[in-house]
């Protein structure tokens, strides 16, 4: 998950709600490499094993993220707060928020020397939103004019009428409709540029990508299941220069094995202690931690092709099941009070979000109600007596297993159904059970924020056809929410249309929102200048070795 901004960019809210601020190891401004420490140290990270090949538009999640965000740079990035800064872009100008005019800083190449130019990005943007290359992120162009066209079941078109190369560092992009906060997705991996090598062999390059950001990757450096190791990039010349000698991540299973090495100084950075450790990771790492609110939340996805939650006795089902969990009882128990009750869809962090959302007393723990809404929805379509509800996840991730047992027990308790987790060993290969549509119950999720924007929690994931809609939801009513919200003069009266929306998601709940996320990570002795990002990723490139 991921995104980015424009000069309308929405800030995150000066007033943070979350509790979840302190941090240990500092703060301030994002550290460079003028911070001081050993520059040619290799810094070793915890990730997991990205789900695809490495290919903008093809990467949706946070292990192919991780490394996308350091091998290419877009038109723009976000700092520590997430606050735009000019990657690429020299410019990015409009006057009516429908016709964009771009102009990209020259003299840039990939790291097989093609230079990076206007079209690099329009032919990237065609490619991503072609439905003959079927790509996962495809949604993100959906504003363009002409992606109707490209993307249609079947369509052999190549490329947007939206999309005009100029000359070598201008290129033009007509949207269907105004929206003023375009600029703002600029900097998500979706929109990164491409050399020609990736279309001659999109699979061999999704292998061994040539980018444009401040690392690399080394030779043979994707060791599939095992690391993946970055190098620094000597051509990129951007904010975001390596201040390091590099990049490797480890691939884990699990957290508490990440643990366990980085308090051996086997690994340098873990952006998430496992709640076998959250009681004490404070005490064992001394001032080398971090407890810091992000724009991310936990949800718990319920197909909508599921014949037992269709129709009003699905709807009711799933309140039901939302109200018969206690997430006070589970972020006490398992997380040791680190994360805060979803009141919403969204995140308290971003600008325009509102905790008091009529129909969120659906997302409070309520055992009576919940057994009431079951019983209504039973009069209509019972529910079949030797049906288990499943809950699938991935328990290589932290705190999955416990959490989701505890939350199946619970609904268990108070419903008087069978409920269980359903696990699998690895993120990937529960991502790809949950793209193919083949579950036969919940499934674990989440999000983590593209760029600092209400919509970027709701349009990726819940409009009609959206790359990230795990559950095929779809209502009419609630595009139109989006449409509305994203043609509206101001961020602020969009924000509105954006809450008016999370309304109807109250009601059809095609995912429960559990809790919002913060990040407990930790670092090694071995490193200084380290320092997480609004969106929960450290800030890799600015870490140093002592």
């Amino acid at each position: 998950m991921r995104y980015n901004r424009t000069s309308k960019a929405l800030v995150l809210s000066a007033a943070l709600a979350l509790t979840l601020t302190a941090c240990g190891g500092g703060g301030g401004e994002t550290p460079s490499a003028s911070s001081g420490g050993d520059a040619s140290k290799v810094i070793t990270a915890n990730s997991t094993e990205p789900q695809n090949g490495l290919l903008p538009a093809n990467t949706n999640e946070v292990g192919g993220g991780r490394v996308m965000d350091l091998i290419f740079t877009g038109l723009v990035s976000y700092d520590a707060t997430g606050k735009p800064v000019n990657e690429l872009a020299e410019s990015i100008e409009t006057t009516d928020a429908k016709n964009y005019t771009i102009k990209i800083k020259s003299g840039q190449k990939f790291t097989n020397g093609e230079p990076v130019t206007a079209k690099s990005f329009v032919d990237a943007w065609n490619f991503g939103a072609a439905a003959k290359n079927a790509q996962l992120n495809s949604y993100f162009f959906e504003s363009i004019k002409g992606y109707d066209k490209v993307s249609a079941e079947k369509s052999t078109l190549d490329t947007m009428e939206g999309l005009k190369v100029v000359d070598d560092t201008t290129f033009t992009v007509e949207l269907s409709r105004p929206e003023s906060d375009f600029p703002l997705r600029l900097g998500y991996t979706a929109f990164y540029p491409l050399p020609e090598a990736a279309f001659k062999d999109p699979k061999a390059f999704g292998e061994n990508p040539a980018g444009n950001g401040p690392y690399k990757l080394a030779e043979d450096g994707w060791k599939h299941n095992v690391q993946v190791e970055l190098v620094p990039n000597p051509d990129y010349s951007g904010p975001s220069k390596a201040a390091n000698g590099g990049v490797t991540f480890k691939i884990y299973n699990n957290f508490d094995a990440a643990y366990t090495d980085l308090l051996a100084n086997n690994l340098d950075v873990l952006d998430q202690v496992p709640p076998s450790a959250l009681q004490n990771y404070q005490t064992d790492l001394g001032d080398r931690w971090v407890n810091q609110a992000y724009a991310g939340n936990a949800t718990m996805t319920i197909p909508s092709y599921l014949p037992e939650f269709k129709g009003e006795a699905g709807q009711l089902r799933r309140q039901a099941i939302s109200m018969a969990i206690d997430r006070q009882q589970i972020i006490d128990n398992i997380f040791f009070g680190a994360k805060q009750v979803a009141k919403d869809f969204t995140s308290p962090v971003l600008d325009g979000y509102s905790d008091s959302l009529p129909g969120n007393e659906v997302l409070v723990f309520n055992a009576d109600k919940a057994k009431e809404l079951w019983a209504q929805a039973d009069k209509i379509d019972p529910w079949p007596a030797d049906k288990v509800f499943t809950i699938t996840s991935n328990i290589d991730g932290a705190g999955n297993k416990e959490y989701i047992t505890a939350m199946a027990n619970q609904i268990s308790n108070t419903l008087g159904i069978k409920a269980e987790l359903d696990p699998i060993p690895t993120f990937k290969e529960m991502r790809t059970l949950v793209g193919e549509k083949k579950l036969t119950g919940a499934s674990r999720a989440g999000w983590q924020a593209d760029y600092p924007s209400l919509y970027n929690f709701l349009g990726p994931l819940y409009g009609t056809g959206a790359g990230s809609n795990d559950g095929d939801y779809s209502n009419p009513a609630f595009d139109q929410k989006l449409a509305d919200g994203l043609a509206a003069t101001s961020v602020e009266e969009g924000n509105k249309i954006f809450n008016e929306a999370q309304e109807i998601l109250l009601k059809d709940l095609p995912v429960v929102p559990l809790w919002y996320q913060a990040v407990q990570g930790g670092w090694s002795e071995n490193v200084t200048n380290v320092e997480f990002a609004w969106n929960h990723v450290p800030i890799y490139h600015a870490i140093t070795g002592k």
